[in-house]
Parts: C-alpha cells; sequence; structure tokens
C-alpha cells in the first residue's frame, strides 16, 4: 500500500446557487499518477483548487500527508511578450536563491537545458511545458499537481512529455495529479482516471474507464477515437475497477 499523499472526501462545492462539485472523493498515494478527464464545465478546475487549498469546500475533507509539499503547473502562463524573460531567469524568479548548479540540473531534468538563455515568449510549446515542469519540481516536491500540461504541445510532444512525467514519477517517487481532457492522451501515462462531470461518473484504470457506459455517454464514439492506438504498459494487471493484480491477487489502489 502507497503512502497516502492527498485525500478529498465527500466534496460539495456551489457558486451563485449553481452545484460545481457534488459527493467527490478523491485519493493520491505517493508513486501513482492520477488524471482527471470530464467536459467542459464539469469541475476539474475547481477540484484542483479545493486540492492545493485554493477554495474552501462547502462540504467535504481535505486531508494532507503532514509537511507535504506540492509543486504545481498551471493551464497557461500569461506572458508579456514584450519582457525579454528568459526561462533561466523566470526559474530564478520562481525560487529565491537557486544556485546556478541547482538551475542547471533542474533544465536538465526535464530536457530542457537548451533554453536556458532563451525568452519564454519565444520557446515552443513543449518547451515551455518542460520549463513550467521544471519550475514544479523546484521545491522537491511529494505531489506535483498539473493542469492540463500537454496544452499547445504537438502529438510527438505529448508522447514525449507524459513519457517525462511518468519517468519523474518513477525515479523521485512523486505522486501525480493531473488533469486532461482527452483520455487517449495520457492512456500511457495514468494508473488510475477519474471521469468528472459534477459528480464522479466513473473511476478506474483507464481502459476501463474508456468502456464505461458515463463515459461513452459524455465524450461519445468521438471520445474513444485513438484508444487502441495509447495503450498502458505496465508489469501487472488491473481489475475492471482499476485495481492492480498479481500472482499474489489484486491490491487496491487507496
Amino acid at each position: 500500500m502507497s503512502e497516502r499523499l492527498l485525500t478529498l472526501e465527500g466534496i460539495h462545492l456551489a457558486r451563485d446557487g449553481r452545484r460545481i462539485l457534488d459527493n467527490v472523493s478523491l485519493r493520491v498515494g505517493a508513486g501513482e499518477i492520477h488524471t482527471l478527464i470530464g467536459p467542459n464545465g464539469s469541475g476539474k478546475t475547481s477540484l484542483v483548487r479545493v486540492a492545493l487549498g485554493l477554495m474552501t469546500p462547502d462540504q467535504g475533507r481535505r486531508e494532507l500527508k503532514p509537511g507535504l509539499r506540492i509543486g504545481y503547473m498551471p493551464q497557461q502562463l500569461g506572458l508579456n511578450e514584450s519582457l525579454p524573460l528568459t526561462a533561466g531567469r523566470f526559474l530564478q524568479l520562481a525560487q529565491a536563491r537557486l544556485s546556478p548548479t541547482a538551475l542547471a540540473d533542474a533544465l536538465a531534468a526535464v530536457g530542457a537545458s537548451h533554453v536556458a538563455a532563451t525568452p519564454l515568449a519565444r520557446l515552443s510549446g513543449g518547451e515551455l511545458q518542460r520549463v513550467l515542469l521544471a519550475r514544479a519540481l523546484l521545491r522537491q516536491p511529494d505531489l506535483l499537481v498539473l493542469d492540463e500540461p500537454a496544452q499547445g504541445v504537438d502529438l510527438t510532444g505529448q508522447e514525449e512529455l507524459y513519457g517525462l512525467i511518468s519517468r519523474m514519477r518513477d525515479e523521485r517517487g512523486l505522486g501525480v495529479l493531473m488533469v486532461s481532457h482527452d483520455l487517449h492522451l495520457v492512456m500511457a501515462a495514468t494508473d488510475h482516471v477519474l471521469c468528472l462531470n459534477r459528480h464522479v461518473c466513473c473511476e478506474g484504470h483507464p481502459e476501463s474507464v474508456g468502456a464505461h457506459p458515463e463515459y461513452l455517454r459524455l465524450f461519445g464514439a468521438q471520445g474513444v477515437k485513438g484508444l487502441a492506438v495509447y495503450s498502458h504498459h505496465h508489469d501487472h494487471h488491473h481489475t475492471p475497477h482499476g485495481d492492480v493484480c498479481t500472482h499474489e491477487g489484486p491490491h487496491e489502489h487507496h
């Protein structure tokens, strides 16, 4: 059983009389990658804000491992293209007293050493996302929270980025909570999927979610296009609910 990092239990949230989240629960452990999917307006960003402590739910419980360090990668970065802010300087501003060695190591860890002196406004989508990931990793987090990490990245870059996130998990034992609009993009890079439409429609192993009637109702045939291409590779199998099953029997994700 992995160490529990984040627990959200029975989260209810409403604003201006409109229901945003209805009895949503989520648990992320060390070494696990969990992905939130759902249509626009389904409450994904609000649930992330609750997880980060930026929004207080009307009901429900949020619990973190004592001393938990969270690294956050936002969906968008508002850049003033007239400012010649380089990737290296951007990271230095994110963490005071960042040594040249630590800066170089942070960029090298995400495969972005070559952009240290490049203005952010001139980076490709994939390069910018790697720099944002490097910033999220600066605090040596236990938990990474990534809001649409592949936004603005081409297909090849998406595969590379999700592979990098998986490698960070493997090397550092991180827990990861990701948001994605598209299940097939993260099929090979996630352990557990939660499909959200204000409430939890379905959850479990990505392949079981992709075949679930509630997922199909939300996303239709277009939503499953490409699922056969993006398969989930691990040295174990899963039960239909997403529990890990080895020769010793099923092990539930907690």
